[in-house]
């Protein structure tokens, strides 16, 4: 038994000692990599640049969870509700108070802001259709199902999905909108079954008048407000990417046209593009033509004293699978 774990030991040792490790490579300095014009890029690199540019970008993909995504009357109703502050606790909040279009639909703070200060920085959506999770945490499967989420969400539109369906309802134009596409409204002007604000919400009032309402009655609200939803999604489908100054000069290099890629950026940027796509490893993550390969990354930043831990994307799969406005849940239009 001995002999046997001494010879066990040996052979493991024999195998963790190996050759020595080669030396690592040596990594061009900032110098080296502003020596170089356009045309130095080498075939690896300009592969690289070409999985980059804008023009490799392939076609929207279909949502199967959204039978209204490319209904052009689902995105015009989409578009009204965006920029309408009607849908919202106080009256004076849209989806473009955070997703302002003259800045890239963000809002150019460090975090949102509508009714109160969100907890997160407010993403663009311009491609956002190409997206595989929502939220920074990855806590939605669907476009049509994030744009529920800040509907009802105290800090940021603060209403409930009761009071946006009495609104399309009572809305004669909203209603022959909502109509044309998704067919008949519900009867929903009894209020003593259908509450003016309900939902399962922060606010005690909302949630218990959510709370007493019939499951059958829950339901046909849920419908109409995960319908909106889908209607939202349908007009930020539309909101798709273009060609930036990196775009045309990529679309330059590759075609061999030195005097516009000259032109098009300056030589710092250059350099700049070359260690992002060269030793920088940026592209380890930052790929493809939106940058990003659009999963989750733990960076190793460690937790703020004083501030809670924050569980990020183990806490968002928790959610998503809790979620009934999930891809598989009953309001989806995905096949089981």
């Amino acid at each position: 038994m001995k002999a046997g774990l001494c010879l066990l030991l040996a052979l493991f040792g024999a195998a963790c000692a190996g050759p020595p490790p080669e030396a690592a490579p040596t990594l061009p300095t900032i110098t080296q990599a502003k020596d170089f014009t356009p045309p130095d890029w080498n075939a690896a690199e300009l592969e690289t640049l070409r999985s980059l540019w804008l023009g490799s970008l392939p076609p929207l993909p279909p949502d199967p969870s959204n039978s209204v995504a490319d209904n052009p009357d689902a995105a015009r109703l989409g578009k009204q509700i965006f920029f309408d502050p009607r849908f919202s606790g106080n009256g004076r909040i849209s989806c473009a108070t955070c997703h302002q279009p003259e800045r890239a639909f963000t809002d150019g703070l460090p975090r949102a802001q509508a009714i109160g200060q969100t907890e997160r920085n407010t993403p663009t959506i311009i491609g956002a259709a190409y997206n595989d999770w929502f939220f920074w945490d990855g806590r939605k499967d669907s476009q049509w199902s994030q744009a529920l989420s800040p509907l009802e969400t105290a800090v940021e539109h603060g209403g409930t999905r009761s009071q946006y369906a009495h609104i399309l309802a009572e809305d004669p134009d909203y209603r022959a909108a909502y109509e044309r596409i998704f067919g008949p409204l519900p009867d929903i002007s009894d209020r003593s079954r259908f509450p003016d604000a309900a939902g399962p919400v922060d606010d005690e009032a909302a949630a218990t008048a959510w709370k007493s309402m019939a499951s059958a009655d829950q339901e046909i609200i849920n419908r109409i407000f995960a319908n909106m939803g889908k209607a939202i999604a349908a007009y930020e489908r539309k909101l798709l990417p273009g060609p930036s100054r990196f775009d045309k000069y990529v679309k330059a290099v590759l075609a061999g046209d030195t005097a516009v890629a000259q032109t098009t950026l300056t030589p710092d940027e250059i350099t700049g593009l070359r260690i992002f796509i060269g030793f920088g490893l940026c592209t380890d993550c930052h790929n493809g033509p939106l940058f990003t390969n659009n999963e989750f990354r733990n960076i190793g930043v460690p937790p703020a004293e004083g501030l809670p831990a924050d569980p990020g994307r183990s806490r968002g799969i928790e959610q998503l699978l809790a979620d009934p406005f999930n891809c598989l849940g009953p309001y989806s239009d995905a096949a089981p």
